[in-house]
């Protein structure tokens, strides 16, 4: 009896011991982040875009595949891969949805109503429909603009300064990807006549181009949408080679090529981003967190495109440059 006792005592001991054991063996499930961009994935050809979250993560003590699960998703430029690749992340029951810009932001939304998104793009969020307002925008989203619209006319300025005499500069804009107020009257001001050039995706880059030479543009303006950042060395190519001076806001089109960027850093608005994604995961409800506007702006100029095509920048506008390439 008593030996029996003790083999029943044993059994369970061993049990208990091989149950616990497997409990600390078990691996612990990290919180996922799905990360949604509408371009490709980062290649040596450009600047990665993600690079800036990455590092804002790794700043806020986040190691992927330690601490949190990083699941990136790249739609090559293909909007009618996003919402298909939104439902995979959402199936891999990932924390927070981080979606690069209006389309990514787009489809996340009409996906999910109940998973965080954090937003880096757009420009009037209220207007737009992703918030209430941005002091509280209630729901499910949240993040950072990049707010466009208002530094149109000084990007305008800018071209003008670098190009004297320009009096004609084509818009070239993605209008699916925005709700654009326009600015005819900044650039009349300014003693400038604009020429809108409408692209759907790459296909009609070379059309466009085309029209804007027949019509006379001596410059142009490139509105930083999706379409536009994801084919940027495409673009500075054909504004080179068309001899179209160009400008745009976000600085990595400067890095691609543009002659000039004035805008917002994408690297600091991706880190500005992984802090949204840290107080979410610590339990922040997105609607409770104020949407932010950036406040530092950059001039990045390329010499090197200055002289393929041939324009000789004034001083004053380098003295103002904060980074000059080349």
């Amino acid at each position: 009896m008593h030996r029996r006792r003790a083999l029943a005592t044993t059994a369970i001991l061993v049990a208990s011991y091989a149950a616990s054991s497997r409990a600390e063996l078990a691996p612990v499930a990290l919180p996922r982040v799905g990360l949604l961009f509408f371009g490709p994935p980062p290649s040596g050809a450009d600047l990665d875009p993600t690079a800036g979250l990455r590092e804002g993560l790794a700043a806020l003590g986040f190691s992927d595949g330690t601490n949190i699960r990083l699941d990136f998703r790249f739609a090559g430029g293909r909007r009618d891969v996003m919402a298909l690749q939104v439902e995979e992340l959402l199936r891999l029951k990932v924390k927070v949805l981080v979606a690069g810009g209006p389309a990514p932001l787009d489809a996340a939304r009409r996906t999910t109503k109940s998973v965080p998104i954090v937003s880096i793009g757009g420009s009037d969020p209220v207007r737009e429909g992703w918030a209430k307002t941005l002091s509280r925008p209630g729901g499910n989203v949240t993040g950072l603009t990049v707010t466009f619209p208002e530094l149109a006319p000084k990007q305008l300025e800018l071209l003008k300064q670098a190009v004297p005499g320009l009096a004609r500069v084509a818009v070239l804009m993605a209008p699916a990807e925005l709700n654009w107020p326009g600015m005819d009257a900044d650039a009349r001001a300014l003693g400038l006549q604009l020429l809108t050039l409408e692209v759907q995706g790459p296909e009609d880059f070379d059309t466009a181009f085309k029209n804007a030479t027949a019509s006379g543009a001596q410059g142009l303006y490139a509105i930083a949408t999706n379409t536009i950042v994801a084919n940027r060395s495409r673009i500075a190519e054909l504004a080179v080679v068309h001899r179209l001076p160009s400008i745009s806001e976000l600085t990595l089109l400067a890095d691609a090529g543009f002659l000039m960027a004035y805008g917002a850093d994408l690297n600091a608005l991706g880190r500005r981003a992984a802090g949204y994604v840290d107080k979410i995961l610590r339990g922040a409800s997105p609607g409770d967190l104020p949407i932010e506007r950036p406040t530092d702006f950059e001039l990045v100029i390329n010499r090197k495109t200055a002289v393929l095509l041939g324009v000789r920048l004034p001083q004053s506008v380098e003295l103002r440059a904060n980074r000059v390439i080349g």
